[in-house]
């Protein structure tokens, strides 16, 4: 059986690991956001020098004056230990809201389907990230908050296949990003951290973007094989199908003009006509088929003389070149004769070749009945014959393997095997939509 190829801007489908490995990010960062913010109370350390807040420094002492008696110094006192005191300011939040507990699991609650929908999961993350800043925010959840968002871009960046979309929804979100202040702020230790991380994640994206092409490319050269096979598989039917009936005529009249030349040189005439016949249809149809095979690469024939595919319009020529042969065949029409498919038309004219090949091949001195009917919603078409005497022929059963397969192509059914009373019957059921 074929797989379908996947379709062009439809992400490939995810296995269970990498489902189970995005819902628990998604549950690990949203208990985090919600842990964090649920500390209502926090300290800034105001001691350091730089952005923070500068403690105060006392005035230097003034100089001692010469003429006041010199002050003895102080022994320095022993101390067992000291204890330094560093300057913050504490800042306490208000009551935390219902709203702002569900705004803060919506925070990382996308990143579950991230890989499947990848730009939706970001503006849903920066979404709520954003609703959920318009309360009072602990730090510590905005830090975990901004870690969703990244991660959401991230997954934005790679996984979605639309390139030109994606790069407007990121750069779209990172001015919103600085424009509503959603950006912690940084310790200046964690810069090189920073630095780091963008770079890992670019690597990894590479090395995901070259996976994708060469699984992208591993597809194409599989489709072109099951193409490649498929299109020999055709024309090897239609080689047999050509081949085995008109050089089997062939066969049959230069033997039976063989036997009657000198007794009835008329007779060795008539049947070396019809194997100039039997040739000549040969050749034409060789000939298309040749021109599948020189078929350019945009779809025009090459420089063969292409002649058109046989019919049921044609049954009457293929049953009276085999009448040619001294085989008896009726051929009986029913129904209203419509205009068929091609393939259709190709397929039920192949059925009745294949079997009056199998039946002048295997069943000499039988009769044949030939009956094509148009019943509604299909095609009908029936060969049987009266049994005769078996030959020493052998077949390999390709031919009506060949047209099973050709059949199936069109929803059809072929149906083969002995007769009750003798002989043998092929029979096949084709749908066909009526007009």
């Amino acid at each position: 059986m074929k797989r379908a190829l996947p379709l062009a801007g439809v992400p490939p489908r995810l296995s269970r690991w990498a489902w189970a490995a995005d819902a628990v990010l998604a549950l690990v960062l949203a208990v985090g956001t919600v842990s964090a913010d649920l500390d209502r109370a926090y300290v800034d350390d105001v001691s350091q020098d730089g952005d923070g807040i500068k403690m105060p420094v006392p005035d230097p002492p003034d100089p001692p004056d010469p003429l006041d008696p010199p002050v003895p110094p102080v022994p320095p006192v022993p101390r067992l230990g000291a204890r330094v005191i560093v300057p913050a300011i504490e800042h306490t939040l208000g009551p935390l809201t219902w709203w702002a507990m569900v705004l803060a699991v919506l925070t990382a609650l996308p990143l579950a389907w991230r890989r499947r929908y990848p730009l939706a999961a970001f503006w849903a993350v920066l979404g709520a990230n954003a609703l959920f800043h318009l309360s009072e925010v602990n730090r510590d959840a905005t830090a975990v908050t901004f870690a969703s968002v990244l991660i959401a871009a991230y997954s934005a960046a790679m996984y979605s296949p639309h390139r030109k979309a994606a790069g407007a929804n990121l750069a779209a979100g990172a001015v919103l990003l600085a424009a509503d202040g959603l950006v912690p702020e940084v310790d200046r230790s964690l810069i090189p951290l920073l630095v780091l991380v963008p770079i890992a994640l670019a690597a990894n994206g590479l090395h995901a973007w070259r996976q994708r092409v060469r699984a992208m490319q591993a597809q194409q050269e599989a489709a072109t094989r099951r193409a490649v096979d498929e299109e020999r598989q055709r024309i090897a039917r239609e080689l047999h199908d050509v081949v085995t009936h008109n050089v089997s005529m062939m066969t049959i009249q230069a033997g039976a003009a063989r036997k009657v030349l000198d007794a009835s040189p008329d007779q060795a005439r008539e049947a070396m006509l019809a194997v100039e016949a039997a040739g000549r249809t040969a050749m034409s149809e060789l000939r298309q088929v040749m021109g599948l095979l020189t078929m350019a690469s945009d779809g025009s024939p090459g420089n063969v003389d292409l002649a058109p595919q046989p019919g049921l319009d044609r049954l009457g020529e293929l049953v009276s070149r085999v009448r040619g042969t001294g085989v008896p065949i009726e051929l009986t029409v029913t129904g209203t004769p419509r205009e068929l498919p091609a393939g259709v038309d190709l397929a039920a004219y192949r059925v009745v070749q294949e079997a009056l090949t199998n039946a002048v091949k295997h069943a000499a001195g039988a009769s044949v009945t030939v009956a094509v009917e148009y019943a509604p919603g299909e095609l009908r078409v029936d060969v049987q014959d009266s049994g005769g005497v078996p030959t020493s022929a052998e077949g390999n059963g390709r031919g009506l393997i060949g047209l099973r397969e050709r059949l199936a192509v069109y929803g059809g059914t072929l149906h083969n095997g002995t007769r009750p009373r003798g002989g043998y019957r092929v029979g096949a059921v084709i749908p066909v939509e009526d007009l």
